[in-house]
């Protein structure tokens, strides 16, 4: 079933640190009014990095979780800077973050975060033909990098201090795309 797209009538718009979030009066097919919140990224988009070592290892880092208060284990992420391309910004993110770079590269897909009420997304990254790197991040201590094997991923989904969403959706995207390339 198509339905058309809710009218929007106003926005009202407000800083909310990286954020700008906006109130929307919206008006759908049917007639029904309502105001609904969206939380808009600032900046240039965002990268997250399935790192492949060799054909089943993929590598994880851990790092401090602000939102959790705890360290948690999950992919290279972060943001595209101004005038970097998704892959650049994927090779640059993996030398800061594990302490590698990539010969190859490949976007796989847009992974949104909450689309329900925010518009950010993260463009899907594999990394293959891995070398040791490093650049200085922004991290405010070294990352610890754990090697993990693909045919363990229902052993990682199960432990506590692997949690974020987009890097389980992530590794189970990559997986899949990486068995049709074998």
């Amino acid at each position: 079933m198509t339905r058309p797209l809710p009218i929007i009538h106003g926005i009202t718009e407000h800083d909310a640190g990286p954020y700008r979030l906006e109130r929307l009066e919206l008006e759908f097919a049917n007639g029904e009014r309502r105001n609904y919140e969206r939380l808009h990224g600032r900046g240039h988009g965002a990268v997250i990095v399935v790192p492949m070592l060799d054909a089943d290892t993929v590598l994880l880092v851990r790092e401090y979780a602000a939102g959790m208060h705890r360290y948690e284990l999950g992919l290279v992420k972060g943001r595209i800077d101004a005038g970097e391309t998704a892959l650049q910004a994927a090779d640059r993110e993996l030398k800061e973050e594990a302490g590698y770079g990539a010969r190859s590269l490949t976007l796989l897909r847009d992974i949104t975060l909450a689309p329900t009420y925010m518009s950010h997304t993260a463009q899907l990254v594999v990394a293959r033909d891995l070398y040791p790197e490093r650049l200085p991040g922004d991290e405010p201590e070294e990352l610890e990098v754990i090697p993990w094997k693909l045919s363990a991923l229902h052993e990682l989904i199960l432990r506590e201090d692997f949690s974020e969403g987009r890097s389980i959706a992530a590794l189970f995207i990559a997986r899949e795309w990486l068995g049709m390339q074998a």
